[in-house]
């Protein structure tokens, strides 16, 4: 059978493919495009946690039969699996997989629960349709599967290899047991993982209407189409914005979680002709914690694509179609090609700060075009207990920082890095968790100053309603958000946790197991983005209305901007400002391409392998 399979595969890669016209391409095009959204609202209205249904931490896509992403928003990974998965492929089957490693990294930790769908037409394989999303708890030490101090990812929690989920239509009721079976909270995985089959048996439907309307030799032929006129574009983009001259950049994630750090990122980029080339030599080893990033090169291909597309050109189709211009070198046993079974559940601070070391590298070539650096990282809070009924709860949700300032713009306020995730209104998590939020808003001067200033970080107040276990996800406690053009670097983080005795702890940016009892209060601060350009070129009433906004003090007006402000009234002294900001200019000197805060110190057995290097 699985021979019948490869051949109707073979058959359908041979299909002679037909011209498309310009309007039944931008029929085909808009109408994946409206599927993938679908997909996503499915997900979003269906699924029970929070971390899904109000985050939106999930990523869909439809590809083509060989598993090329047509639209989407994680890249491709599929032909990996269809060269591995040996048993038959049918319609109707619905796969699941989570294990990092037996899927090369195209999810990079085991909370990630994964579903494939072929996608099946009058008998012949179509396409595929994919998205994967957070699930709250997959088992391990601690609740939420996410431990700051995990050695191996064997102590993270249950890995699932690639299984059939259904067979033909037929759920395998077995392997949904045993995966319940070893979660602390199977109820809202169960609805989750539910979820997520629904959203891609949503694109299911709309690729075989699409087939059904227009044939299925005319749809495919439109997604060639598409993913040519990507490649095209994406060509033009290379040229433009990448240097045929190698050009490298480097930042340093703080520390491992078990007090190892910092760990640097470095990359290197030029072309050659419309080729872009990537490698992360010089990058270091593996961490002992947890904050490994198994980088599938495939989704590299896939940030890189988003960061050009979203910089350069917003209007082209996001696809595959780039991905032969694209080449990509890790270093095995680094921190982004780690070897098994390295831990890798805090992952997401290289993740994040993959677009800080890819922005910097880009922009030596061309700074007035690009951004400074971000928040760099994903924060968790984890909280979890017996509330006063007695129900286990768990809760995890990710904060947000400051985005960088732009070339087009101020960097935006406590807002996520990911454009579509968004937080949880805080009447969702007093209702269904016991948890009040005291204080949410925007970290006054946490951003960067710049002719356009880094957006500030988030300040966020928590009062525990049950004693229970928190644990935290962050980075950017040590290293600053650098600047660019003159731009200042955003503030790092803090976490401070204020017992009910009045005793107070500041916690580092990575800790599990922290207990806490009812009536402690945690005040969580995220970093802010660093800032673009001469903050002295401000104009001085956007600085005057940032301070009568409360996102810049009056103070910070006047040391980062030269910028003087009456403290009763907020009258701007024009004269008094402009004799300032010449004298700071002069004392400044040369502005700098980049501007950098410390490189953090350091610890564990990075300091140790430094001083045996002394």
């Amino acid at each position: 059978m699985a021979n019948k399979a490869k051949q109707k595969s073979a058959k359908t890669a041979k299909r002679k493919l037909v011209p498309v016209d310009k309007i039944t391409l931008d029929i085909v095009e808009n109408a994946l495009r409206n599927a993938r959204f679908e997909m996503d609202t499915v997900l979003f209205r269906s699924a029970m946690s929070p971390v899904i249904r109000e985050q939106h931490d999930g990523f869909p896509m439809i590809c083509t039969p060989d598993g090329r992403m047509v639209v989407g928003q994680f890249g491709s990974y599929i032909s990996g699996f269809i060269s591995e998965w040996k048993r038959g492929i049918y319609d109707g089957d619905v796969f699941l997989m989570s294990d990092p490693y037996k899927c090369k990294g195209a999810i990079s930790h085991i909370n990630d629960w994964m579903v494939l769908i072929p996608i099946f037409h009058d008998g012949e394989q179509v396409g595929w349709s994919s998205q994967f999303g957070h699930t709250i708890d997959v088992g391990g030490p601690v609740s939420g599967s996410l431990p700051t101090d995990a050695t191996t990812i064997f102590g993270e929690g249950m890995r699932i290899p690639s299984v059939k989920l259904f067979e033909r239509g037929k759920l395998n009721e077995d392997v949904l047991d045993l995966l319940l079976n070893n979660s602390r909270m199977p109820t809202m995985n169960y609805f989750d993982l539910m979820a997520i089959v629904a959203a891609c048996r949503t694109a299911d439907k709309r690729v075989k209407e699409l087939c059904g309307r227009f044939g299925t030799t005319l749809y495919l032929s439109a997604c060639e189409a598409l993913l040519e006129r990507t490649h095209r574009a994406m060509a033009q983009l290379i040229v433009k914005n990448l240097p045929e001259k190698k050009i490298s950049f480097e930042d340093y994630i703080d520390d491992d979680g078990r007090g190892n750090g910092p760990y640097k990122m470095k990359l290197t980029i030029w072309r050659e002709g419309e080729h872009g080339y990537f490698d992360w030599a010089g990058t270091d080893p593996q961490a002992p914690g947890p904050i490994n990033f198994y980088l599938n090169e495939e989704m590299f291909k896939m940030f890189i694509g988003v960061y050009l597309i979203m910089v350069f050109d917003p209007q082209i189709l996001f696809n595959d179609g780039f991905y032969p211009l694209l080449h990509v070198s890790q270093p095995p046993g680094s921190l982004l090609q780690p070897n098994f079974p390295a831990a890798l559940g805090c992952r997401t601070h290289a993740l994040s700060r993959l677009f800080d070391v890819l922005g910097g590298t880009l922009g030596q070539q061309a700074p007035d075009l690009t951004t400074a650096a971000g928040y760099g990282t994903s924060p968790y809070l984890l909280y979890n207990g017996t509330d006063e009924r007695g129900e286990f709860f768990h809760l995890m949700e990710i904060s947000f920082g400051g985005i960088p300032g732009r070339p087009f713009g101020d960097g935006m306020d406590a807002h996520s890095w990911w454009p579509l995730f968004e937080n949880i209104p805080s009447e969702y998590l007093e209702t269904y968790y016991p948890i009040t939020v005291l204080e949410y808003g925007s970290l006054m001067d946490s951003g960067g100053a710049g002719f356009f200033r880094g957006g500030n970080g988030v300040h966020k107040i928590y009062r525990f309603e049950a004693d229970g276990e928190i644990a935290i996800h962050d980075d950017r406690d040590r290293s600053q958000p650098w600047g660019i053009l003159g731009g200042r670097p955003g503030q790092t983080s803090t976490k401070l946790l204020l017992r009910k005795n009045g005793e107070q702890a500041e916690l580092p940016s990575k800790i599990s197991g922290i207990k806490v009892s009812k009536g402690d209060r945690l005040v969580y601060r995220t970093a802010g983005g660093g800032g673009w350009k001469d903050p002295f070129d401000r104009p001085a009433e956007r600085v005057q209305a940032d301070v009568a906004r409360r996102l810049v003090s009056i103070e910070k007006a006047r040391s980062d901007y030269g910028v003087i402000l009456d403290s009763r009234t907020l009258a701007l002294d024009a004269a008094a400002t402009s004799a300032l900001r010449e004298k700071m200019r002069a004392d400044r000197g040369t502005v700098q391409k980049f501007t950098f805060g410390p490189v953090p110190e350091s610890i564990g057995i990075r300091k140790a392998a430094s001083h045996a290097a002394d």
